[in-house]
């Protein structure tokens, strides 16, 4: 095209974008820095404090403190007073980047950034020759998904996720038999196990580094009705073993989702019920184009999710399969009764209710 065809104000606007887009990619990997050092926990329960200050209580070299301060000032996450050089986190933005922020922590998200950015020249090859990244070429993915479980489970799971399912936490109560499928660090079944001592769980997951992880947290909570077992979905071998069955976000990067979602329909006794957690999204690309997560659900995919999937030879859903594709898959796997909800506080899943 021409460039007395271009619109001007589009291009300069799209210019903007793209700087604003470099910038907050730059201060994605700042913030995660602050976050794995505690500097953004530390931040918010000091007055305003010169770097040395900081970085003293902190425990950190000030240096680099300085350096990263200067940064997240330039970024308008910290306010900086030139006249006494002294930095402050304000209440307002130290809600959103703390530990203390629970799942409303946007600095914990941008660990992602940093752990996907490690595997980019692998994904660069996938896209020239195809084929995925295994789950061990991830190294820090077990441990920042575990935070991240942990800081929603811990708040949200017993009191805002499970009553979701009408009845269920009264069945738990009783007692009935529970499984966790792709259970990852095993937060979520330790903390049921933990609030439900008369029920009987098993987490399973591909990983032995995640089963040890699970494993070793029942063993230090004193859970002896938590149990883990290093098992592939895939061939999940369980005939009418339990009552009650959860998938947090652990479907849709399965190698053969529909096998693994038949399996749990097989799993489930006859009156049992499936609590599916997975990304609320659509399977149809222009219907996620207003979805403010979409952008960052397309990148999980291709630099883990999808990938993982087409690494053992899988299907690769990807992280926005979606709520059509999803209901389709369930149906297939023989549920009959799908309902879907979404808990307050979680904007970025979808709860499906299903029965056979």
């Amino acid at each position: 095209m021409a460039s007395s065809n271009l619109d001007q104000a589009k291009a300069e606007a799209f210019a903007e974008k793209m700087l604003g887009v470099m910038t907050g990619g730059s201060l994605s990997l700042m913030l995660s820095v602050g976050h794995r050092t505690g500097l953004l926990d530390k931040m918010a329960d000091l007055p305003p404090a010169s770097s040395e200050e900081i970085a003293k209580a902190a425990g950190l070299n000030e240096r680099y403190v300085r350096e990263w301060l200067g940064g997240v000032t330039a970024g308008g996450v910290v306010h900086y007073d030139p006249a006494t050089k002294r930095y402050r986190l304000p209440p307002e933005h130290s809600m959103f980047l703390t530990r203390a922020a629970g799942p409303d922590n946007f600095a914990f998200l941008m660990q992602y950034i940093a752990v996907l950015g490690d595997v980019e020249g692998k994904i660069v090859d996938c896209f020239k020759n195809g084929g995925g990244i295994p789950y061990d070429d991830f190294p820090r993915f077990v441990e920042v998904q575990r935070e991240e479980t942990a800081r929603v489970y811990d708040l949200a799971l017993v009191d805002g996720i499970l009553p979701v399912v009408q009845g269920i936490t009264e069945k738990l109560d009783t007692g009935i038999d529970v499984a966790d499928i792709g259970c990852g660090g095993g937060r979520a079944v330790n903390v049921m196990a933990k609030a439900f001592p008369n029920s009987r769980f098993t987490g399973f997951d591909l990983l032995e580094e995640s089963v040890a992880l699970a494993s070793a947290e029942a063993k230090e909570w004193g859970l002896a009705n938590a149990n883990f077992e290093v098992r592939n979905v895939t061939d999940l071998g369980e005939i009418e073993a339990f009552d009650f069955i959860t998938a947090f976000d652990a479907i849709h990067d399965q190698a053969q989702p529909r096998k693994v979602l038949a399996n749990i329909a097989h799993a489930l006794r006859p009156d049992g019920i499936f609590l599916l957690a997975d990304i609320a999204a659509s399977s149809d690309v222009a219907k996620n184009i207003d979805n403010p997560w979409a952008p960052l659900f397309y990148t999980w995919s291709t630099f883990h999710c999808m990938t993982v999937s087409l690494a053992y030879d899988g299907e690769g859903l990807g992280t926005c399969w979606g709520e059509e594709l999803a209901k389709e898959l369930l149906a297939e796997a023989g549920f009959g009764l799908v309902e879907t909800t979404q808990v307050e506080g979680d904007p970025i899943n979808i709860y499906y209710i299903c029965r056979k």
